[in-house]
């Protein structure tokens, strides 16, 4: 982390506790996941039941003396909670138990700071980690008093904890500039990108859903994709040709998780808005997972917080290969392409999520027949060269008889070039519909 903690064994005791309330409930599977993908050695879980957390250790009493048993008998020397600790909690049972005490909300930040590549990524993660520290500073400094007074000694009268409470203040407002200014960048290049006329797809999902492997399987990439909670922080951007619409951009966002700090929310707000701007979001769903529900109700959570819930959204029923399922498309009420089911891993299915990206974002799309007379050579060029001629033949006259599909922009553009009436060549039914806005 970025305040470090004297180095200590990473054999750790896991501490997991069921309350009645269902919202505050956690799942123990995916606490291990958490674990073993920061890298520490699971030596045993405690569980237990409570109504409510103990407002001194959580836990209460009796558990503290298990956990201190624990801690004995497997000689670790890190207790891991899968619950949010607040810093008095954190403080009391680093006191009562002689070691390092670490909450899910730091875990999770130092599995970010682990995976941060990208200088943007580590801005971002710092600055999590600076506010989530902010109010666990005083464990580390409560053995300094003020400085002394007298002659020639007397200083600003500020104690070492609220030097450092400064300068930290001082480093998070320094870091929310310079991600200011990548949130401006990025404002800039999706502006550009709406300018072009370019349609923008976001990948997003819970974690280890298979983001990255679709990714990597779409674009032939070679994206970091890995079977363990968060293997990706940083946004990639790619390049993607769709039939019937041209180049798509293409994002890899950050993985969700239930109860996702709001601090990361907040702090990784630069990168989820490319999924808020984006023209359509592939929610991509690990189907073999039994709490496959519970996460698609976090990531909608998340994209609410985001204002991203309203954005045109195809779900991607990933990891097929693990139920035995065939790939297929299922539609709504009106035909459009709702759900696909595929393997990212084995690439079964990936055409039919590539037929259903061209349905959601070509929607507009121009399919008519067109009759060119011989002076008319320029337009059949143009139509030949954005690959929308779909049948030639030629009439006695020495007519042309072109069946062509494109995308309405694409024929609007090609017009405008060549100083034509669009009016002239499409039927009336076509003619009112709205120019699609990307």
């Amino acid at each position: 982390m970025f305040f470090e903690r004297p180095d200590a064994g990473e054999t750790a005791v896991l501490v997991h506790v069921d309350f009645q309330d269902e919202q505050e409930r956690e799942d123990p599977g995916e606490f291990l996941e958490l674990v073993r993908s920061a890298g520490a050695e699971p030596a045993t879980l405690l569980t237990g039941s409570r109504h409510r957390p103990d407002s001194r250790t959580f836990v209460g009493s009796g558990k503290v003396e298990e956990l201190r048993e624990a801690m004995a008998v497997h000689h670790a020397e890190l207790v891991i909670f899968n619950h949010a600790l607040s810093p008095s909690q954190e403080r009391n049972l680093e006191r009562e138990l002689k070691c390092r005490v670490l909450d899910r909300t730091g875990l999770i930040l130092d599995i970010f700071a682990q995976r941060a590549r990208t200088h943007e990524g580590k801005l971002q993660v710092e600055l999590a980690q600076l506010e989530y520290m902010s109010t666990r500073l005083v464990r580390g400094w409560t053995h300094l008093e003020r400085q002394k007074g007298g002659i020639g000694l007397r200083g600003p009268g500020e104690t070492q904890l609220e030097t450092d409470r400064r300068l930290l203040r001082a480093r998070i407002k320094a870091i929310h500039k310079r991600l200011d200014k990548v949130r401006s960048q990025r404002s800039q290049n999706r502006r550009a990108r709406s300018r072009a006329e370019i349609p923008s797809v976001s990948l997003v999902g819970y974690t280890n859903a298979g983001k990255s492997t679709l990714f990597n399987a779409l674009t032939e990439s070679e994206v970091y994709a890995a079977d363990q909670l968060f293997a990706t922080l940083d946004p990639t951007l790619r390049r993607l040709e769709v039939v019937d619409v041209g180049p798509v951009v293409l994002a890899d966002t950050v993985g969700f998780i239930r109860h996702l700090p709001h601090k990361l929310v907040e702090a990784f707000r630069a990168t989820l808005q490319e999924a808020a701007e984006a023209t359509l979001l592939v929610h991509v769903i690990d189907a073999a997972d039994p709490d496959r529900d519970l996460n698609v109700t976090q990531v909608e959570t998340v994209l609410d917080e985001i204002g991203a819930l309203e954005v045109p959204t195809l779900k991607v029923m990933n990891k097929i290969d693990l139920l035995d399922s065939a790939p297929r498309i299922e539609r709504d009420g009106e035909g459009l392409p709702e759900v696909v089911w595929l393997s990212a891993r084995e690439g079964r299915g990936l055409e039919l999520l590539g037929q259903a990206l061209s349905e959601r974002l070509a929607e507009d799309v121009i399919d008519v027949r067109l009759t060119l007379s011989p002076d008319q050579g320029r337009l059949r060029a143009g139509l030949h060269e954005l690959g929308a001629v779909r049948e030639e033949a030629f009439d006695d006259q020495g007519h042309v008889l072109l069946e062509v599909r494109l995308p309405r922009r694409d024929f609007l553009q090609l017009m405008a070039r060549l100083g034509e009436h669009p009016d002239d060549y499409l039927p009336g039914e076509l003619q009112e519909r709205p120019v699609w806005e990307g």
